[in-house]
Order: structure tokens, then C-alpha cells, then sequence
């Protein structure tokens, strides 16, 4: 769930050996250019570029724009009401991803003005470039599974929510028998859940 491509961080300034030889020294460090240059030049276009550990670790934390998580208000969700308006009943914000700028998840449902219509669960994410809005990247839960979000929090990178719905098409829609805990967690390019086993019963 990357923001924008990461750039790849600048190489380091040889170091200066001595000053005595200053042409021997400009004949060296041109030689190095040049190899380096075509070593560049033959990487691979599929292959992942070298990391400068050092100069990640020295890059401060994010502040300003960076550290606000996105407002999930106003946001248009992916979500068919059928003419009738979106509403956010929870939200949380953390770092899912673990570079230095929050993310919102937030759960969704049709203002359908009777009934509880069910939940779609969305991650937000927001670039830091000024003037931007909020955008979804990722559908936690979606609407069809015709299941209800009580609880939403983020911890550690962690999304956590509980959910009630049916164990079945019979099951009255004001009395929900099932529940279950879901977590969701960014791993290898994806969220990856985990689902507790649910058991019918009165919720």
C-alpha cells in the first residue's frame, strides 16, 4: 500500500584520502564514476534496488501534513446506497504500513433512515502533497457480507473489529446471532485477516 515509489537514496561522497596527488586522485575518482555508472546500467529492470540502510535510519520522523491521518469525512466510498447518503459511524488511525504516516480505517454503511444496514470496512490513505484529499486503497470488509462493525481500533499496526451478523437468510434482521472477531494486518503487499471461528448464538 505504497503512497507514492520510493526513491532511491543518493550515493554517498567518497571519502577524502589525502590531498597530496590531486591528479592521481581525479583519474581514481573518475575511473569509480564510470563503474559505477555502467553497473547501473546492467541492473536488471525487474530487480529491487539496493536500500542505504543509513540514510533511512537517519531521516526524521514525519511531521506536519505527514503526520495527519486522512479525515474520512466527505471521502466518496465505494459503496452502493442506491440514492441514499454514506455515513461513517466509527473510525481509528495508525501506521499500517510502517512508513511514518498514518492511515484511516473507517467503517461505512447507507444512511438508510430505519433498519441497521451493514458495514463496508475501508483503509484511507492521503498524500502528503498539499491540497490533496483522502483516498481508499483497500475494502477490509465488504457491504454484501451483510455484517455489522461494533468495535474498531487500530494498535501496532493491527486492525481490529468486531462484527456481529446472521447465521442465516431466516435470522431477523434487528436480532443479529453470530459474532466474530477479525483482524487485519499489511503483510506482503496485502492485508492478510484473521477470523475467529463464530458459533450461532443470540448477540
Amino acid at each position: 500500500m505504497p503512497h507514492s515509489h520510493a526513491e532511491t537514496a543518493p550515493l554517498p561522497h567518497t571519502l577524502e584520502h589525502s590531498r597530496t596527488r590531486p591528479v592521481h586522485w581525479l583519474a581514481t575518482a573518475t575511473a569509480m564514476a564510470a563503474v559505477i555508472a555502467a553497473a547501473g546500467l546492467v541492473q536488471p529492470a525487474t530487480g529491487t534496488p539496493a536500500t542505504d540502510t543509513t540514510a533511512a535510519a537517519a531521516q526524521p520522523p514525519a511531521k506536519g501534513p505527514l503526520a495527519t491521518p486522512p479525515d474520512p469525512a466527505g471521502v466518496s466510498y465505494p459503496l452502493d446506497c442506491k440514492g441514499a447518503p454514506q455515513t461513517v459511524t466509527t473510525s481509528a488511525q495508525g501506521d499500517l504500513d510502517g512508513d511514518g504516516r498514518p492511515e484511516t480505517v473507517a467503517a461505512v454503511r447507507c444512511d438508510a433512515g430505519s433498519g441497521t444496514p451493514p458495514h463496508a470496512i475501508y483503509v484511507l490513505v492521503q498524500d502528503p502533497t498539499e491540497g490533496t484529499r483522502p483516498r481508499v486503497v483497500a475494502t477490509l470488509l465488504e457491504a454484501s457480507r451483510r455484517q455489522t462493525a461494533t468495535e474498531l481500533t487500530v494498535r501496532d499496526g493491527l486492525v481490529t473489529a468486531t462484527l456481529v451478523g446472521y447465521s442465516s437468510p431466516d435470522v431477523p434482521r434487528y436480532s443479529p446471532d453470530t459474532k466474530q472477531l477479525a483482524k487485519w494486518r499489511w503483510r506482503d503487499g496485502k492485508f492478510r485477516q484473521e477470523l475467529t471461528d463464530s458459533a450461532a448464538r443470540s448477540v
